[in-house]
């Protein structure tokens, strides 16, 4: 799959021996424990060492661990979050399993049914010392107060004034000690009630937390083995999963782009995301109504990028259906297909042509604008002066000479060119055009085919904080996979009242051909006299 060999596991006898893998043909050698489609508290349980990475050695540790504690490990294959009672080897898990379990199953739901079941004996809280309104105020005046007694002693011993008006404690500094020793003492008395509570709740619910674990585990392993030891979630397109890197769907410029990814680091992004070959669109994405917000990064593998631009907006689908508006912050530019990159140079001529003339027009407006305004200043400050720039014919009869010279290089240029096609037939004329297209568009033709057939998924995911061992190359049939193209029905078009008949429109395409042909043939007869006469000189 994707240009590489890659192991395949299809028994549970191939989980048990994982260990035996050389970590040569592992595809990934660690991923990100947030950020995937996967449960991140699936994930987060084969963390062993929590370091937020998932590592070959983890991996390998959760299948001795689902091999030890299962008597048939097969069921793993079913990524189902519920276990036969007598499939649970653990015998401490197993107890607790018949506890809960329904119809000889436990499931997932029953486990954190019975979790949330969990009751203890409510705190007993001791007695307040002051009323709750009392204790507030002391509060709200307790460093008001300990600056005043502060300041107090040090008057006593002239090194500080208080001043007449400044609010003084209806209290001495001994009792407000002694009020704030009771207040602490209550308050340290009530956190060690409520911990003590606390305490005797998680212990009550840790009694469940092993055969969680297992029911998690059970579920989302194998899953996480087809996008770990293979990418086999990834291509394998006819299955309705989804690689656990895939984010959602964007849709954008009547198209829909299936493979979108979370943008973890964009830093990392613009170090690695260029060398995947791919046109990658990054987009800033926010809910409205949750306010829910994320960065993707999305490939476009079909159709044209003529309307896509930075400040394009979008919508974004996750894999729960929630949409998000999406803006498109940056563009990562590489060829898409052959048919686009055949186009290309023509549509950067055009764009530099397009950009020259803007340019050329823009100066030339402002020279005329500033030739303007300072002929008027020069008018209000003195209106008898007359500017009238003197001719020079030399310069003049210069442009001239250089002008004509230019002319009969070309003209020089098309003669030759003419006597060369004179005796060409028509099918070499065609050979010609073709030659010619090639000479332009080939070169771009032949760098977009050498990187479409490199383009690889593994930069992408390495910029994400992934450590991919192997290429996870997208060839052209298989890219046309992530990206789907809309295709509306064929339908007839309804009868609108004012239309021409089909014998008129057919009339009027007729008469626009044989015109366009007019003036083909008056164009190439006023070159041929251009040419006779040249020829002549």
């Amino acid at each position: 799959m994707g240009g590489v060999t890659r192991v395949r596991i299809q028994s549970a006898e191939d989980i048990r021996h994982l260990g035996e893998l050389d970590k040569k043909m592992w595809t990934v050698l660690s991923c990100p424990v947030n950020g995937l489609e996967i449960s991140s508290e699936s994930l987060k349980l084969m963390d062993l060492d929590g370091d937020g990475k998932l590592r070959v050695e983890e991996v390998i540790a959760t299948a001795n661990y689902l091999c030890a504690a299962l008597k048939d490990a097969k069921t793993i294959f079913e990524q189902s979050d519920s276990l036969d009672i007598e499939n649970i080897a653990d015998e401490s898990i197993k107890v607790i399993g018949e506890r809960l379990a329904v119809s000889g199953k436990v499931s997932l739901a029953d486990v954190d049914a019975a979790i949330a079941a969990v009751k203890v004996d409510e705190p007993v809280l001791p007695a307040a010392p002051y009323e709750a309104d009392v204790i507030a105020a002391y509060k709200e005046k307790k460093a008001e107060y300990a600056a005043y007694f502060e300041q107090e002693k040090l008057q006593k011993l002239g090194l500080a004034v208080i001043p007449e008006d400044a609010p003084k404690p209806g209290m001495t500094e001994k009792k407000f000690a002694e009020m704030g020793d009771q207040i602490s003492k209550w308050e340290a008395e009530v956190e060690s009630e409520k911990l003590r509570v606390k305490s005797e709740e998680d212990a009550a619910k840790a009694e469940f937390m092993p055969l969680r674990k297992l029911l998690l585990i059970h579920r989302d392993f194998y899953r996480l083995l087809r996008n770990f030891v293979t990418l086999e979630d990834f291509y394998d397109r006819d299955a309705k999963t989804f690689a656990s890197f895939e984010a959602g769907t964007l849709i954008i410029d009547q198209r829909a782009c299936k493979l979108c990814m979370r943008v973890n680091d964009p830093a990392k992004h613009d170090a690695q995301a260029p060398l995947s070959g791919m046109y990658l669109i990054y987009c800033n994405c926010v809910n409205q109504k949750t306010g829910k917000s994320m960065a993707i990064v999305a490939a476009v593998t079909q159709g044209e990028v003529n309307n896509l631009s930075i400040g394009k907006n979008a919508v974004f689908y996750d894999n729960d259906g929630l949409d998000y508006d999406a803006t498109v912050t940056k563009i990562i530019d590489n060829p898409i297909s052959i048919r686009q990159a055949f186009w290309t140079p023509y549509r950067k001529f055009s764009k530099w042509i397009e950009e020259k003339i803007n340019k050329s027009a823009a100066e030339k407006d402002a020279k005329a604008f500033g030739d303007l305004t300072a002929k008027a200043d020069a008018a209000v400050a003195d209106p008898k002066a007359e500017t009238k720039p003197a001719f020079d014919i030399a310069k003049f009869a210069g442009i001239f000479a250089a002008i004509g010279m230019a002319l009969g290089m070309i003209g020089a240029a098309l003669v030759s060119v003419a006597e060369g096609m004179s005796g060409f037939k028509w099918w070499q004329y065609v050979l010609v055009f073709v030659c010619i297209l090639l000479v332009i568009s080939g070169p771009s033709m032949v760098m977009a085919w050498l990187k479409l057939r490199r383009r690889n998924l593994a930069p992408v995911l390495n910029a994400n904080g992934w450590a991919v061992n192997a290429d996870a190359i997208i060839n052209v049939p298989f890219g046309r996979t992530l990206t789907e193209q809309v295709a509306f029905p064929l339908v007839k078009a309804p009868k609108i009242k004012g239309n021409l008949a089909a014998w008129k429109k057919w009339l009027i395409a007729i008469s626009c051909i044989i015109v366009m042909i007019g003036i083909v043939c008056a164009v190439l007869y006023y070159l041929d006299f251009c040419f006779c006469c040249l020829r002549f000189h």
